[in-house]
């Protein structure tokens, strides 16, 4: 008990850290900062380039959304799969921009409530595309982390070899769920009032494979908009840093930490303006331009909802 309130307080601390670090740094940023450069920069993208980073992002959310299509396989239930992806790009439009509490929990169950799923199979989708993310992000970070893609400021307490080390024990536990999935004889356990049950090494596998293309999708876009001199596993590597962070700060779309993390890691490799701008331009083709289409998307969901509702109602009226 005692150690689970040393754990809560901890991570409470080290949340409030980030919190009053984050805006400090941003503000000394903001105030060193060469705007015209970032102006420049801005202005010097090509709409082809543009164009392009767009599609980059758009492939990112249907491989997202398709891990509602390996959640679909592993339940068995039988939405058409034309209902399936919109409801996961709402949902990951919305958990990028307002937190995971909001659109990858409470708009997934009312979505999927609304076309008939009940609580135990929005559960085991969640579950499923949750595991299917990390997985991914294990995957890849383990790769880059491990063969030292990524060079750390020396004040960093990490370190190049601890930072090893990490990548080496994410690759083992990516391993391990596959070969758990593939072997292990006991498919289901009990936990609390919820029954989790080991997928297939197949769909394990597909897990792996979807989770780490979406992460590396995202690192293309950001790699497209930034000077290409850069290393790619370095820019991947980065965002990946960058991801953690953002958990653990509990910002709603980790606005600034991403921008606090690329300007510590790339410091002196490219201009600040310059990489400003291509992390504005990220979060217009990523977060922006994506959520304005999930609004509408959502709309017509409830819309579709009210109208089979209604029609329901109506059978139920008949008969």
């Amino acid at each position: 008990m005692q150690t689970k309130r040393w754990h809560t307080w901890a991570k409470r601390l080290f949340t409030v850290a980030f919190l009053i670090l984050i805006p400090l740094l941003l503000y000394t940023l903001a105030r060193n900062l060469d705007w015209n450069e970032v102006r420049q920069s801005l202005l010097a993208y090509k709409p082809s380039t543009l164009v392009i980073g767009l599609v980059l992002a758009l492939c990112s959310y249907l491989v997202f959304a398709s891990y509602d299509l390996l959640a679909r396989a592993y339940t068995g239930h039988t939405l058409p799969i034309r209902q399936v992806l919109p409801v996961a790009f709402v949902c990951y439009a919305f958990n990028l921009n307002f937190t995971t509490w909001v659109g990858g929990v409470a708009l997934r169950y009312r979505l999927y409530g609304r076309l008939g799923l009940d609580t135990a199979t929005i559960t085991k989708i969640l579950t499923l595309g949750l595991l299917t993310n990390w997985m991914g992000y294990m995957l890849l970070a383990g790769a880059v982390f491990a063969s030292r893609q990524v060079k750390l400021p020396e004040t960093w307490a990490v370190g190049v070899s601890g930072l090893q080390l990490i990548g080496v024990l994410l690759l083992l536990i990516v391993a391990g769920y596959v070969l758990a999935c593939g072997f292990a004889k006991r498919r289901t356990w009990q936990f609390r009032d919820h029954e989790i049950t080991l997928p297939s090494l197949r769909l394990a596998l597909c897990q792996v494979a979807l989770g780490a293309s979406n992460w590396a999708l995202m690192a293309a876009l950001i790699y497209w908009l930034l000077p290409h001199d850069l290393f790619y596993p370095s820019v991947l590597g980065i965002l990946l840093i960058s991801c953690i962070a953002g958990v653990v700060a509990h910002i709603p779309a980790g606005l600034g930490v991403l921008e606090t993390v690329f300007l510590a890691l790339l410091h002196g490799q490219i201009g600040q303006g310059t990489l400003v701008a291509a992390l504005l331009g990220y979060r217009t083709l990523y977060y922006l331009i994506p959520l304005l289409l999930a609004l509408i998307a959502y709309l017509v969901l409830e819309k579709r909802a009210k109208a089979m509702r209604q029609q329901g109602e109506a059978t139920l009226r008949k008969t």
